[in-house]
């Protein structure tokens, strides 16, 4: 099973059976790929139509070099090129790509066994791993924003607020808004007590005037590699 099926064949040799078969398995193996990819993920179609022909690709390389050393070299350049023509991807993408150059590969060398079991073994473990809280922050931090009025002193205006209704909070930034007339600042903060939110933002009230004041989830940037 985890023998290869070229390995009978000649070093240079590629037979049509060999072929179609390495081929349809990147293919199926492919949309394997994809699925594992798609379980609990943002996803286009253009990148999961990648994720399903990219084994098959590389693959047909890997079969065609195989063997030819100058061949080899002229492709590993080649690769390189297409790497300062993407657009810098998400964590979760590049892995999927490496997974799919991965079953491409063992295709490409004829081991359909390993490549399958390779592929059961990586897709069981990201199921597992997104469907349970591994790797997630067990805090909740929260982006609150302050308008307070440009006669007031912002520094460490609202400390005793904040060390009454938080566990932790930090000012990230300040910066000048409605001409000048106004300062912004902004806060990231985790709440000792979810359920006084609103006794909390009443007491700010309060403090700056009863301007502007948001409270939300902190923007998470794309996490990319």
């Amino acid at each position: 099973m985890l023998e290869s099926i070229l390995s009978t064949n000649a070093a240079n040799s590629i037979t049509l059976e060999g072929l179609l078969l390495c081929t349809l398995s990147s293919l199926v193996l492919g949309v394997g790929v994809a699925y594992i990819y798609m379980y609990r993920n943002v996803y286009n179609k253009n990148f999961v139509v990648t994720l399903v022909l990219l084994p098959a690709m590389v693959q047909m390389v890997i079969m065609l070099v195989n063997g030819n050393i100058g061949t080899g070299v002229a492709v590993m350049g080649a690769f390189s090129l297409v790497r300062f023509r993407s657009v810098p991807g998400s964590a979760q993408e590049i892995s999927s790509i490496f997974l799919a150059m991965a079953v491409g590969l063992a295709t490409g060398m004829g081991y359909l066994g390993i490549a399958l079991l390779f592929l059961i073994i990586i897709g069981a473990m990201t199921v597992l791993l997104s469907s349970t809280g591994f790797g997630e922050q067990q805090k909740t931090e929260k982006e609150l924003k302050v308008t307070i009025p440009e006669n007031l002193d912002y520094s460490g205006i609202f400390d005793d607020l904040l060390q009454k209704y938080t566990k932790s909070a930090e000012l990230i930034k300040v910066r000048t808004t409605n001409m000048g007339s106004l300062y912004e600042l902004q806060y990231h903060i985790v709440l000792a007590d979810q359920f006084k939110e609103k006794e909390f933002l009443d007491e700010i009230r309060c403090r700056n005037g009863n301007l502007n004041i948001s409270c939300g989830r902190v923007p998470t940037s794309k996490v990319e590699l």
